[in-house]
């Protein structure tokens, strides 16, 4: 039942983000602990904080269908460019993934949000993993890895509710990914969820699936859930 309500909830807000109710996000500049700077897009108003870290592949564009959606779920929403990707310039020093994730949440943090939750796809995955690592508690509430089952640092000291979702057929050069996420999955801490998604699809490639609002939907459920 509860799955059942969420998929007609992102039904009818795909219908709003559609219609007239969808606007155009506003464009900012970050800037990070290590005197980097971060291009952005902002979605949405309110108290709830999400950013969106994206995949090797990908850039902050990348995230707008589901960006629209969250914010009219009621979210203020946060899609930036890690550095060296899309408009955020390359820093001269090499700089770790995980402060750019860090720089987005405090930045939703020190404008009004409240509590800030973290989506990270692939690549944006082990840095907002590493992130969650970093942060202080309470820093990050909830964070969604898609594809990935954490960064570099150890699984067991991520913080925060955590949802992990993979498609089950996924595979990298190195083969099937799915026994390395569960694999960190099982070292993770509590409050803990897996979603298996009859997929080949890596991270944010779901969403153009057909299982992209099963995806969307557990995302939007997770968000929620007291």
């Amino acid at each position: 039942m509860k799955h059942l309500s969420a998929l007609i909830l992102i039904l009818a807000l795909f219908v709003t983000v559609n219609g007239k109710e969808q606007t155009a996000p506003e464009k900012l500049s970050i800037s990070t602990s290590d005197g980097g700077t971060l291009y952005a897009d902002l979605y949405g108003k309110g108290e709830r904080g999400v950013v969106l870290a994206h995949g090797g592949r990908f850039t902050k564009e990348s995230w707008e269908p589901q960006a629209q959606v969250l914010a009219q779920a009621g979210y203020r929403v946060l899609a930036f460019d890690f550095r060296g990707f899309g408009q955020s310039p390359r820093s001269p020093k090499e700089a770790s993934p995980y402060l750019d994730v860090l720089a987005a949440v405090r930045y939703l943090r020190q404008t009004g949000a409240k509590t800030v939750s973290v989506i990270g796809g692939s690549f944006g995955g082990g840095a907002a993993a590493d992130a969650a690592i970093a942060a202080a508690p309470g820093e990050i509430e909830r964070l969604v890895l898609l594809g990935t089952g954490g960064g570099d640092g150890p699984t067991a000291k991520l913080k925060g509710r955590l949802l992990f979702i993979v498609g089950r057929d996924d595979t990298s050069g190195d083969g099937m990914r799915l026994p390395g996420i569960m694999a960190k999955y099982e070292k993770a801490p509590q409050p803990k969820k897996l979603v298996l998604i009859e997929s080949s699809a890596h991270a944010q490639f779901l969403f153009m699936t057909k299982h992209g609002d099963q995806v969307m939907s557990e995302i939007l459920q997770f968000l929620s859930a007291r």
